[in-house]
């Protein structure tokens, strides 16, 4: 057989990102539609809680030992980032917690760490946005401390809409989110964020930021692409207004 062959030269050198994930994260595979062929991505999970989806749940989720523990797991695979692919669990406590939770990963080995509510901050400061419409599928509770991180950051809140849901987020299909985002929108918002990681988005951000004529920002691809700009990689996937960001 003959070698030297291009096939034979590969494969691409592979590049890592680590991905802290609550226990109840259900769309790998949406994750890799947001990364270019030579990133890999390599999952940790936070321990399993008998809990529905909460504030109870995201204070769980969030604790910085269950954190650390999770980066040492991914570590030997040598990533370049860590991201702790949770919204809810990084806006729970506000911004001086969600800064705590980048400390916590770096001290525990990580070179770089990037949280889910910490890349939207980074966006909405890059894109001068200062009011957003919010689409969750949490509880009203949980969606008001969300509220309350985005004030903190000196971002309004025009209006929102949320799910109410304890569990299976993951199986809301594309027209509800799609009608709540619409609902959403009002003239003043700048911007609409679609939070949760476990909420699927990839296919509904291209179509309705032609119709809305603003970003629309989803919790995966922040946390994805803002991963990526600290690789120095291109984005990959929709977006329009996030391209240039991170």
């Amino acid at each position: 057989m003959e070698l030297n062959i291009p096939e034979f030269e590969g494969p691409l050198a592979q590049r890592g990102i680590g991905v802290i994930a609550p226990f109840d994260l259900a769309l790998e595979r949406e994750l890799w539609r947001w990364t270019p062929l030579e990133v890999s991505l390599h999952l940790a999970r936070t321990p399993y809680e008998p809990v529905p989806v909460s504030r109870a749940m995201a204070e769980l989720v969030s604790e910085r030992r269950h954190l650390m523990t999770a980066t040492r797991d991914v570590l030997h695979v040598e990533p370049e980032v860590v991201a702790y692919l949770c919204t809810s669990g990084s806006f729970i406590k506000g911004i001086d917690y969600e800064r705590t939770l980048c400390e916590a990963i770096c001290e525990a080995g990580a070179a770089c760490a990037v949280t889910t509510s910490g890349a939207l901050l980074e966006a909405l400061r890059h894109l001068e946005i200062t009011t957003i419409s919010v689409i969750t599928p949490y509880d009203a509770e949980l969606t008001s401390l969300l509220h309350e991180f985005l004030r903190q950051a000196g971002v309004g809140t025009a209006r929102s809409m949320h799910l109410g849901l304890g569990g299976g987020i993951w199986k809301v299909n594309y027209r509800t989110i799609v009608e709540h985002i619409m609902a959403a929108d009002t003239p003043e918002s700048e911007a609409i964020f679609v939070s949760c990681t476990n909420l699927p988005t990839y296919d509904v951000i291209a179509p309705l930021e032609r119709e809305l004529g603003k970003p629309v920002l989803t919790a995966n691809q922040l946390t994805i692409w803002a991963c990526l700009g600290r690789m120095k990689l291109p984005m990959s996937g929709p977006g329009r207004w996030l391209r240039g960001v991170f």
